[in-house]
């Protein structure tokens, strides 16, 4: 009778290339878990869901006051508009993602890379533009130095790992 143990495998002990996880292929257990840097990855693109879902609101809520006070709009209507429905769309497209994160596709990463892309350029942006009003912020530096190292972990070994590799499959029989 063969000993299947975590030491060896069905080719006798330690099997061909060694115990799982010192061949380079994942435990069963670590290949279904989320590693901290995704996590890390996925909590601060729900946070950027949330602050951009909140921008595109105040825009349309500076607008409206502006307007009953009989001040000069930020943007006329249509452009707030369309400002809120692309923050609002955007977010969404950011809180699907880290749904669906767990489904291992490689679309997923690719989303997350130009949503984590385009928010890094925006604080860029801002930080520049902080920087040239003769107030620089640092908390917009820190937001920029996060969603860089995100930005990093998704273009990196780590996440091409993770999102390369299907789900496991329906548990349930199909009828």
């Amino acid at each position: 009778m063969q000993d299947f143990s975590p030491r060896s495998g069905p080719d006798g002990p330690a099997g061909p290339s060694g115990p799982p996880g010192q061949s380079g292929e994942p435990r069963p257990s670590e290949a279904a878990r989320f590693s901290g840097a995704l996590v890390f990855v996925l909590v601060v693109v729900v946070a950027h869901a949330v602050g951009t879902a909140f921008g595109g609101w105040a825009v349309l809520d500076e607008n409206y006051s502006k307007r009953e006070h009989g001040q000069d709009l930020i943007m006329p209507m249509g452009l707030a508009w369309f400002v809120a429905l692309f923050c609002w769309g955007l977010a969404a497209l950011q809180v699907a993602c880290a749904v669906l994160a767990g489904r291992r596709r490689p679309w997923i990463r690719v989303v997350l890379a130009a949503c984590l892309t385009f928010v890094a350029c925006s604080m860029f942006l801002a930080f520049i533009g902080s920087l040239a009003s003769g107030a620089p912020s640092p908390a917009v530096l820190l937001v920029f130095c996060i969603d860089g190292a995100a930005l990093w972990v998704v273009l990196g070994r780590t996440a091409r790992r993770w999102f390369s590799v299907r789900g496991p499959a329906p548990t349930s029989p199909r009828g």
